[in-house]
């Protein structure tokens, strides 16, 4: 589906990798949005007693926020490493690349998971596609069973979202704290303000992300996000909730401005300027993935205090005294009252 724009596309409206009465999977890659690099998206919907089929990912770590429901996250990582936890509306699951996982709706509603994956064009295989591949023999050998013990196995491709038969069980330990889960909605908000506030899940809070983190982004109608620009980190928006106008300024100084609404994935090429102001009066809710742990941004705003009135002045070719009272800024809030519109 072509891109209204370059840097934005829907992800709730486009076309589903899979569909049925059990759920659905989307995507925006580099296929459908070039202009994404490092970074991609997906969009898993889950029915009750459903179950991602169990897969993982050959070129990519996965960062995944779940925006309604409640799901069961198995996964077997490197060196042995057994993990099972449950996560539900608000916090987030981080999944190493190779490592093998599955995603289970054990709640009574659809759940709806927003994951990215820190390749323009990721890649995975399934595991029934992978056991598909090898001969019964192998099979028998590696499981120490006869051969003819996997003869009623189905050779035919993975079908991305099976029913679940029987009953869901849930350990009490898969409610315990886990090294892949994090509360990002519980946690107390390190910048808040009474027009935003900004949640952050990166390394610093973080210790299992290593080249990926998310900021949930809320931004009341009498509030805004400055301008401003992430010196080496790219960054991938989706809304969750509202309405917002965004401008981006390209290097060949072409500025692109659009509207977003709730299922909107817009994406900012790293040093790109741009920033993001509310169009309804009760605001807006991004989750905002970065291709860094620890993303790193340049305001506006404190932009103007490193540098001598003279120098501004002469920048924009205007006399001293008709510059503005910049206010003293040496740490950028991130998000600004609106007092224009």
């Amino acid at each position: 589906m072509p891109a209204p724009s370059p840097h934005y596309v829907s992800l709730s409206s486009s076309q589903p990798l899979f569909e049925s009465d059990l759920g659905s999977v989307q995507a925006v890659d580099a296929d459908s949005l070039p202009i994404l690099n490092r970074l991609s998206a997906k969009r898993v919907v889950l029915a009750p007693r459903t179950i991602r089929e169990p897969q993982w990912n050959v070129n990519a770590n996965q960062l995944a926020y779940v925006v309604s429901g409640q799901v069961l996250v198995a996964m077997l990582g490197n060196v042995d490493e057994f993990s099972s936890f449950v996560v539900g509306p608000g916090q987030m699951y981080h999944v190493p690349s190779g490592a093998i996982y599955h995603i289970e709706n054990v709640g009574d509603e659809p759940a709806e998971i927003i994951i990215a994956l820190r390749h323009e064009r990721p890649q995975h295989f399934s595991l029934r596609d992978s056991m598909s591949a090898m001969t019964n023999p192998v099979l028998g050998n590696t499981y120490d069973l006869p051969a003819s013990a996997f003869d009623d196995f189905a050779r035919t491709p993975s079908a991305q979202i099976l029913a679940r038969s029987g009953s869901v069980s849930i350990s009490p330990t898969d409610r315990l704290p886990n090294a892949h889960l994090f509360d990002a909605e519980g946690q107390i908000a390190p910048l808040s303000y009474t027009y935003g506030s900004a949640h952050l899940a990166r390394k610093q809070f973080w210790a299992a992300l290593d080249d990926i983190s998310m900021y949930s982004l809320r931004v009341q109608g009498d509030g805004m996000r400055e301008p401003h620009w992430h010196p080496v980190t790219a960054e991938m928006g989706y809304v969750v909730r509202g309405h917002a106008r965004m401008r981006i300024l390209d290097p060949d100084l072409t500025r692109d401005e659009y509207e977003l609404g709730p299922g909107d994935l817009y994406f900012v090429p790293r040093a790109y300027p741009h920033h993001i102001e509310v169009l309804d009066d009760d605001g807006f809710h991004f989750v905002i993935f970065f291709d860094q742990p620890t993303p790193g941004d340049i305001g506006y705003r404190a932009t103007a205090s490193a540098f001598s009135r003279e120098v501004l002045a002469a920048t924009f070719d205007i006399p001293e005294r008709s510059l503005p009272e910049f206010p003293f800024t040496p740490v950028d809030p991130l998000i600004v009252p609106r007092r224009n519109r």
